[in-house]
């Protein structure tokens, strides 16, 4: 990068208002989290975590203070985590549509209008969905006829 490119970059990121800031950085946080709670080592913590709460049971006599701690910190992990989760899997989408757009756009044959699948209404979702289910057809008695007028060299 040259010189005048650093400093636009630079004078972006002090243009920038304090919500795309606090985007940015939740962005940031709920990817990371996310490797970090989805590894092997956060579930078997939980597990651990599980495990203390239901041996210290006969110490709290299962009271129902104990028995609250464990609901409170489930309902509250929960809670936060339906977020992190949501945010992850919105840019993941995304990403993959815009992919999958990128390779529509890249092939002649492909129907450009395919490429915003996303935002149409439910039923022309339906619609669109009966039509590659009839080509889907088409295409299997296609093949069943061809292989029924093979050689028998050519049947595999």
């Amino acid at each position: 990068m040259n010189r005048t490119q650093t400093d636009e970059l630079k004078k972006h990121e002090e243009e920038r208002d304090f919500f795309c800031v606090v985007s940015d950085a939740f962005r940031v946080f709920a990817r990371r989290s996310s490797v970090i709670l989805g590894s092997a080592w956060a579930f078997v913590a939980a597990v651990l975590i599980i495990a203390i709460w239901g041996l210290t049971g006969p110490t709290f006599r299962f009271s129902d203070t104990w028995q609250l701690i464990i609901n409170t910190g489930t309902t509250i992990v929960t809670f936060l985590m339906v977020f992190l989760i949501q945010n992850t899997q919105n840019r993941d989408a995304k990403a993959m549509h815009l992919k999958l757009d990128e390779v529509i756009r890249a092939l002649k044959a492909a129907r450009n209008e395919l490429v915003d699948l996303e935002d149409l209404s439910d039923e022309e979702l339906t619609k669109l969905e009966a039509q590659f289910k009839e080509l889907r057809q088409k295409a299997e008695r296609d093949d069943t006829q061809e292989s029924r007028h093979a050689e028998p060299s050519e049947v595999r």
